[in-house]
């Protein structure tokens, strides 16, 4: 019922009964290739384009080990027992010491070498009583092994195919195999032996060769394993008495004339069910050994890159790497059980809803996707703009998503219906770069980058109200003031003007700075505006008097890394650089930015310190990672990455043009280059998300289990806070609880009070710890089955404190709204519980009155 998944150099893992999605804080250094799972679901093993391994434990959610296998491996399989698993790179198959129960120093020891295969090696598959395995190659031929020297099983090989082995699967509990090409052809090989007629060696032999391979030992640095060497063709005398496999039948899974190649397969055994996927899209389901076909159906027009098969057999898990869509499908009822894509190219913007419920992203693929926080999934793409999105936002009352796209359209869509319901253009067509909606959600306006005007629309009619000129560059960025009818924008000819609407949209200011002005962002309380211009400096201005208050200057903490084609360093390169996107936090107290490299920075405004920086990728698959050029990719020709490999050109590589940000699409290869978009701070407080080239990255403060004290004294143990409880005294618990600051105990206190006696126990709690209760309520409703009982909590809570909270309503903001948000949730699942209930009694009803009836 859990499905996991690389995405890039992390591992995500898909609960599908809970309809949850969480993402493991443990990364590789490129990206994943091939996974392993083990039999009990512990353990994986993650291996990525270098052949870097990371051993994690699932349940610990942490790396165990690190172990590195030197060239770039192609599968790893664990057997069914547990014990052993399997790896293959190269034209050799290595069986290594499963990572077991009991603690060892190493966790990876090489058991066995298994040579046979001239090319290299594609799949593996175990036997049920993990006795044997089989390896494809890449030369057409199959092998089967023996995971232990049997007498009448070391090694045999079987052809039969016409282009490489994608898979490779035993039949259950015997030796008979099917093994799957590249040219969709099918093999059934029948043995003539079962698992039991597999002898052991005789001591005798086994002693012979125990003692011929220590004297190799001794002569090497570390113990090598067992070697055991496959010929293709071996003599006479070495077959006697020995397994033999005859084909039985081969099938084609295309039609005469087509040319479709297979990419990937899985088998249930239990069920006899092979799932095929193609290079079209197309999947098959067949019943095996008689070949019939269930059904056939397609995903997309991109390959099927993996297949797999759930316990039962009941559900199988399509990934498309090509679109990064990935789909569980019940093909019983031929219904999804999980659809998700991410966008084709990468994210341009984002933004959170109101409650922090949401959040809305917009890509250069022109789809706006709407992701739900406490699950990560997508949970509906809009797809009417035919060109990039460049902004996406909320309404003030979340219900409605705007979005600005480069085909000169700003749309607005409906949470509730799902529909495009305005869409607003300009007189002449022109490219919209930045968006911005007033506080009331009335008027919006988007700013062109070849106009250089903005334009004002109004909500409720959808006509064009205005057209501000006045910039004589593209305009970058637009912000309203979230408490004034007062719109900031910011452009490339280094000013930014602030236009009041209700004196008829004239310009109230112009603040002149020394640099192209790329993006503005008021604080939350609207008494601050921060700008960040092409020099790499934050300016911070107090737009009321047009006076500057303070100033950041960040271009030594963006730290850029040097892409593979660049002539100068990373360091000249950064002379150049500065800081794309700004984000106030929800307390106004500090700022996020970030910018075209991997780092983002959070300083606090006051002080103008670097307080954080988040290192958002340590995916060396993506281009501008490292600080300096490899030395080992110079060749006396330059870089390695100048050469193109398979191009047949005699120039050889183009050097890409000046702020090209893609790299050359034509050709075979091409790094993304790692960069950060769009960076937005939840109205909760209590998290941040960013888009960059690895896709969406949410930060939260929420996961871990961290021991905060607060105003802790020696007397304070939970012994002592038990004994409280067992007085009666609730209020003094409760305080001593939230002074040790350990979740589970304030849980199990503040459960304790009688349902009757909270509003007592309301009154008496200071005013510092009235804020600490309500946002222990709000993250315990997330978790919480006791709804009634919190919710007559925050009831007597808020009207208690009411008066008192509303002063400090500006600090307040990020709990009360959290708390909503928890509450709004429960609210919509139990309205409809409710709906379906009074729907369900309507029908009874009314099947019972017809009961008599004439029909």
């Amino acid at each position: 019922s859990a499905l996991i998944s690389p995405v890039g150099n992390r591992i995500s893992l898909f609960d599908l009964k809970n309809n949850k999605c969480e993402t493991f804080p443990l990364a590789t250094r490129l990206n994943i290739v091939c996974m392993g799972l083990s039999p009990d679901g512990s353990l994986a093993i993650l291996i990525d384009e270098e052949g870097a391994a990371l051993l994690v434990s699932l349940t610990g959610k942490c790396v165990i080990h690190r172990f590195y296998f030197h060239k770039p491996v192609h599968s790893v399989s664990f057997s069914p027992d547990g014990k052993k698993f399997v790896i293959t790179k190269d034209n050799v198959a290595l069986m290594y010491h499963a990572p077991g129960k009991k603690r060892e120093f190493n966790a990876f020891v090489l058991d066995k070498t298994y040579y046979g295969p001239y090319d290299e090696t594609t799949c593996i598959d175990w036997t049920d009583d993990s006795k044997c395995f089989a390896v494809g190659s890449k030369d057409m031929s199959t092998w089967v092994f023996g995971a232990e020297r049997w007498a009448n099983l070391i090694y045999y090989s079987l052809g039969g195919h016409k282009d490489l082995i994608v898979a490779c699967f035993f039949e259950e509990n015997s030796l008979d195999l099917y093994t799957v090409s590249q040219d969709a052809a099918l093999c059934v090989w029948q043995c003539d032996t079962e698992l039991d007629g597999l002898k052991p060696m005789p001591p005798k032999d086994a002693a012979k060769e125990n003692n011929a391979a220590k004297d190799d030992e001794e002569f090497l640095e570390e113990p090598k394993g067992e070697e055991i060497r496959g010929k293709a063709n071996p003599s006479e005398q070495e077959t006697r008495d020995k397994v033999k496999y005859s084909r039985v039948a081969k099938y084609f899974f295309n039609k005469e004339g087509d040319f479709n190649n297979l990419t990937s397969a899985a088998y249930h055994k239990k069920t006899h069910l092979l799932v095929t996927g193609f290079a079209s899209g197309i999947f098959h389901l067949h019943e095996l050994p008689d070949f019939n076909l269930i059904h056939s159906l397609s995903i997309s027009d991109q390959r099927i890159a993996s297949i797999s098969i759930n316990s039962t057999g009941d559900w199988i898990a399509f990934g498309c790497s090509g679109l990064g869509q990935l789909l569980v499908w019940e093909w019983q009822s031929e219904s999804y059980v999980l659809k998700q894509q991410g966008h084709f190219n990468s994210m341009v913007s984002l933004a959170y809803s109101p409650d922090g419920q949401y959040i809305v992203t917009g890509g250069e693929d022109g789809k706006v996707k709407v992701w739900n926080t406490s699950s990560s999934f997508c949970f509906v793409t809009f797809t009417e703009h035919t060109s990039g999105v460049t902004a996406v936002t909320f309404t003030s009352n979340g219900y409605v998503i705007l979005s600005a796209s480069l085909d000169g359209t700003v749309r607005a869509f409906d949470l509730h219906r799902y529909r495009n319901f305005r869409t607003f253009t300009s007189p002449r067509p022109s490219q919209f770069s930045c968006l911005a909606v007033d506080s009331s959600g009335e008027i919006v306006s988007a700013g062109s980058q070849d106009s250089f005007e903005i334009f004002i629309w109004s909500m409720q009619s959808g006509r064009l109200l205005d057209v501000l000129s006045g910039h004589e560059g593209p305009v970058s960025s637009l912000s309203f003031n979230p408490m004034n009818c007062v719109l900031a924008s910011a452009s490339w000819d280094k000013t930014v003007k602030l236009w009041d609407m209700l004196d008829s949209w004239r310009t109230k200011e112009t603040l002149i700075l020394n640099s192209d002005v790329l993006v503005v962002a008021f604080r939350p309380d609207g008494k601050e505006l921060a700008v960040a211009a092409l020099n790499g400096q934050i300016t911070f201005w107090d737009h009321e008097n047009a006076v500057q208050t303070g100033s950041i200057e960040g271009r030594h903490d963006l730290q850029m890394g040097r892409k593979e084609l660049d002539k100068i360093t990373a360091k000249q390169a950064a002379k150049g650089k500065s800081f794309t996107t700004l984000c106030y936090s929800a307390d106004g107290q500090s700022i996020l930015a970030g910018g075209l490299s991997k780092f983002v920075c959070i300083y606090n405004v006051k002080e103008q310190i670097l307080m954080k920086k988040f290192e958002i990728s340590c995916n060396f698959s993506l281009d501008a990672m490292e600080e300096y050029l490899d030395r080992r990719k110079m060749t006396e020709f330059g870089s390695m990455a100048l050469i193109d490999e398979g191009a047949g050109g005699e120039d050889g590589v183009a050097i890409p043009l000046p702020g090209v940000k893609r790299g050359d699409m034509s050709y075979r290869h091409f790094k993304p280059e790692i960069r950060v978009t769009c960076l937005r701070f939840s109205p909760t407080g209590r998290s941040w998300a960013a888009t960059t080239t690895e896709g969406l990255l949410i930060y939260s403060l929420d996961s871990g289990l961290i021991f905060d004290p607060f105003e802790l004294d020696i007397d304070i143990t939970p012994s002592n806070i038990h004994k409280t409880l067992h007085q009666k005294k609730y209020t003094m618990a409760i305080l001593m609880a939230f002074k040790l600051n350990e979740k589970k105990l304030i849980q199990e206190v503040i459960e304790a009070v009688p349902s009757n006696e909270v509003d007592v126990v309301c009154l008496s709690l200071p005013d510092l710890y009235v804020e600490k209760v309500l946002e222990f309520l709000a993250s315990a409703f997330e978790t919480s089955c006791h709804l009634e009982f919190y919710l007559i909590w925050a009831h007597k809570l808020l009207m208690l404190h009411g008066q008192k909270l509303k002063t400090r309503s500006v600090k307040l903001l990020p709990v009360i709204q959290f708390l909503q948000r928890s509450i709004q949730r429960h609210f919509e699942d139990v309205s409809k519980l409710c709906e379906w209930n009074i729907y369900n009694i309507k029908y009874a009803l009314a099947i019972s009155q017809q009961r008599g009836m004439k029909r």
